[in-house]
């Protein structure tokens, strides 16, 4: 899902930043008004390193794409919103400057489709469901985060007029799909495993 440096027009991509930069903003502004910072600091280093390391990672699939996992999902359910945008920026960051991986210019919209869609979405559903249902909260709100992700991928590489909608539709739709399911499936196990050792990680307020 890393859109590389060149594919999307200067104008564009300097929309894209500047929601990223905003958004970033408005968490170190709630974060400075928090106490007892130092385990979501924690935290935040660790599951960046994580993150890093999750959508570096190349699987083999049947669509010959290889697929890679996401992890904001997780991020969001342990940390809030925009604490996952803000891990989503420095793993991307640190992908493309030293794996190549995505690119500078289009730095802002791919934080925006893994990061601020991603992570608004998850949370959105997350909370909807969290009192109905623990395990089907996380089930859902990964699925619907990957999704919203997706669309806007699509939506911003359709606005590049280097594609057409039927393409993006019937590779990434598809693709990311079968992604949201596994890493869906992954994350009850995963979120599900910290709460019960680490109970207090639940109680961390979200931001």
């Amino acid at each position: 899902m890393h859109i590389p440096d060149g594919l999307i027009p200067m104008d564009q991509a300097i929309v894209y930043w500047i929601i990223t930069i905003v958004v970033l903003a408005i968490f170190f502004i709630k974060l400075s008004k928090k106490v007892n910072m130092e385990e979501r600091l924690v935290l935040t280093a660790v599951l960046t390193a994580a993150t890093v390391v999750a959508t570096s990672l190349s699987i083999p699939s049947p669509f010959g794409i290889p697929m890679h996992f996401f992890l904001i999902p997780l991020v969001v359910i342990l940390l809030g919103p925009l604490n996952a945008t803000l891990v989503c920026f420095l793993a991307l960051l640190t992908q493309a400057v030293f794996l190549g991986m995505g690119g500078i210019t289009t730095l802002g919209a791919n934080v925006l489709v893994m990061g601020v869609s991603l992570s608004f979405v998850t949370s959105i559903v997350y909370g909807l469901f969290k009192n109905i249902n623990g395990r089907l909260s996380i089930f859902l709100s990964t699925i619907f985060g990957i999704l919203a992700a997706t669309v806007v991928q699509i939506i911003i590489l359709l606005l590049t007029n280097t594609t057409s909608l039927e393409v993006l539709l019937a590779s990434l739709l598809p693709f990311y799909l079968v992604v949201a399911f596994i890493e869906a499936f992954i994350n009850v196990i995963i979120v599900e495993l910290i709460f019960n050792t680490r109970p207090e990680i639940e109680n961390i307020e979200k931001v």
